[in-house]
């Protein structure tokens, strides 16, 4: 049995997508979540839907009840509440008998300087200590969270961030969904650390040109102080401790934090990584 935990969001719903379409039978594959009508239409198609909460270390120990492989996809949050919950979920994989547990990370988990990496090192580290086969999925930025909001930069004619010249190795949500279902639906990933990545690393002045070529409106690109950036995130309507939270992350961006690349996530899902104009291009569609 395949266990996949926080399995509504977006991230686990392209998981199990990808889970189907590689042949795993549905009755093979348990979807666990908070309110199971969020899965109502993969619980139709034959997957196990069942209700689990990370903040319920009970609960989750009957979802994982007879899981040979489980992905742990890392939970929202402040940085307290998710290393939190984290440790429930990993406790509660030690007690279910959980056979490999996978976890989703961050790059250089080890080293890494963004403030917010202390809660995947220390998660890594309870993993190691539980003694139970691990593979860590060490997923780099998700293109989505770059083009999310590219109308509004169309409409004003800038991207903003605090990033200034640094670059990441972007990759989409669907790449790395793909990298965790070959790694649940294979064989002999226990005991490996992917450093997971796009094919090529793109500063935001990159993504702002292949928006504007694309647009047919020139966006440029706007770099600002940490402070403001956080504040204009406030002012979208992100939580604070969120905004400052992705204002610092930005900042150790254009340090050079996310800037490696690895051929490891290509090599996992068999093909090239999703391209800046592919990404780029769906997110105008959206």
């Amino acid at each position: 049995m395949i266990v996949i935990t926080a399995a509504s969001g977006q991230l686990g719903r392209l998981t199990l997508e990808d889970l189907l379409s590689r042949g795993v039978p549905a009755g093979e594959i348990r979807a666990v979540v908070r309110e199971r009508a969020k899965l109502a239409d993969f619980a139709e198609r034959g997957v196990e839907v069942l209700e689990g909460d990370y903040t319920d270390r009970e609960s989750l120990v009957k979802a994982l009840a007879g899981a040979e492989k489980y992905l742990l996809i890392s939970s929202a949050g402040s940085d307290e509440d998710r290393i939190g919950h984290h440790l429930n979920a990993i406790a509660a994989a030690r007690e279910a008998g959980v056979g490999h547990l996978v976890y989703t990370s961050i790059p250089e988990a080890e080293t890494n300087p963004i403030g917010f990496a202390w809660v995947h090192r220390d998660t890594e580290k309870a993993i190691r200590e539980s003694g139970l086969p691990f593979t860590f999925l060490r997923n780099n930025w998700y293109f989505e969270n770059a083009t999310g909001s590219l109308g509004a930069a169309v409409e004003h004619g800038a991207l903003i961030g605090a990033a200034g010249e640094g670059r990441v190795g972007y990759a989409a949500r669907a790449d790395y969904a793909a990298a965790a279902a070959a790694v649940l639906a294979g064989e002999g990933h226990e005991g490996q650390v992917y450093e997971l990545t796009g094919d090529v690393a793109i500063s935001q002045a990159d993504l702002a040109a292949e928006v504007s070529r694309q647009s047919g409106k020139e966006v440029g690109f706007v770099n600002l102080p940490e402070g403001e950036y956080a504040k204009a995130l406030e002012g979208f309507g992100l939580p604070s401790f969120l905004a400052a939270a992705l204002a610092e992350a930005d900042v150790r961006i254009s340090e050079g934090a996310l800037a490696a690349t690895t051929d490891t996530l290509a090599t996992l899902i068999g093909r090239p990584t999703t391209t800046l104009a592919d990404a780029v291009a769906q997110g105008l569609r959206a």
